[in-house]
């Protein structure tokens, strides 16, 4: 969604096993029966890379186009060979200027059988128009870090953990819909993820907590903490930001909040009682501004940067790794 600072902000009062990542360090101490922290397997960014790739190559991914049902199919395959389980939900939802979209939330399991969870989620749709660029405004663009980055990320650490059990269950949940709102339509945005709400898939769903990734893949990206992600799940805020320094990227995660924004996480904290986090590109933390490729033509595989990819791979691999740490 992401539409002026995303367009919308909304008022607050209202964690050892295989290689090590940068700056993580091997537990030390005697006679311990668990380690004080779990080394959590390599993220390839280069594999990540190539799911984004992937996706932009179908073209827009836009609700009703061939290119999206196409991307669609590939994600479904691709989440299959690395989940024990997949669940498509296929719907229907309006979009401003009563447009009635075909949408696939798309949801993998990891230890399907364990009541323990977390879940990460991203959308894989492409916003419908240009609206920020000048020129081709009423064109759609390849959302290359706008969606498909996350989408690559979750599909890394999806083929991580169903090879390396992390000791808990994992959900990767695509998220379909998100980007084709208006700014001045309430709740026009995030439409996949308000269907999955009042339609669920699972009934009685309760994971520990859900991350959302959205524009994670910029270069030279800043992730600050989103206010609504803090007012709702600090501590989740916490365990990924914690995370991210101790593993050398305290300059990439800023220990520093920053004005809230309606995205897929509003709505699962708005309407269930599953606590969710953002993690989000932010260009400026003090004025909330996106990069000056969102929304337009230049969201292409130009915009996705391996480094920004893996920081954030790491950083959740060595989260969900630690999880079940004492």
């Amino acid at each position: 969604m992401k539409n002026s600072i995303k367009g919308l902000v909304f008022a607050t009062a209202v964690a050892a096993l295989t290689s090590c990542g940068p700056g993580e360090k091997p537990p030390t101490g005697g006679g311990e029966s668990k380690p004080s922290v779990v080394i959590a397997p390599e993220f390839n960014a280069d594999s990540a890379f190539a799911y984004i790739d992937k996706q932009v190559s179908f073209g827009p991914r836009v609700p009703g186009t061939k290119t999206h049902a196409d991307c669609a199919q590939y994600l479904i395959n691709k989440l299959k060979s690395v989940t024990d389980t997949v669940i498509v939900q296929r719907g229907t939802v309006t979009a401003p200027g009563n447009r009635n979209l075909p949408i696939y939330n798309i949801f993998g399991r990891i230890n399907p059988q364990s009541a323990d969870r977390i879940m990460l989620f991203a959308h894989w749709d492409s916003r419908h128009i240009a609206d920020q660029d000048d020129e081709r405004k009423n064109e759609p663009i390849l959302g290359a870090n706008d969606g498909a980055s996350g989408v690559g990320v979750l599909l890394e650490i999806a083929r991580i953990a169903k090879s390396k059990n992390p000791g808990i269950g994992i959900d990767i949940f695509f998220t379909d819909a998100e980007d084709q709102g208006m700014p001045e339509v309430n709740d026009s945005y995030c439409l996949g993820t308000q269907y999955w709400i009042t339609n669920p898939p699972i009934p009685f769903y309760k994971p520990r907590y859900a991350i959302l990734l959205d524009m994670v893949g910029g270069k030279d990206a800043k992730f600050w903490k989103e206010e609504g992600s803090v007012v709702n799940a600090s501590f989740a805020v916490d365990k990924v930001w914690a995370k991210a320094n101790e593993l050398g990227y305290g300059n990439i995660f800023v220990n520093s909040t920053r004005a809230a924004i309606i995205d897929d996480h509003y709505y699962v904290n708005g309407m269930t009682d599953i606590p969710a986090i953002d993690i989000i590109q932010y260009n400026d933390g003090a004025t909330g501004q996106f990069p000056s490729y969102w929304h337009t033509h230049d969201d292409n595989m130009g915009a996705v940067d391996k480094a920004t990819l893996k920081a954030v791979g790491q950083t959740l691999l060595g989260v969900i790794y630690n999880e079940n740490v004492q």
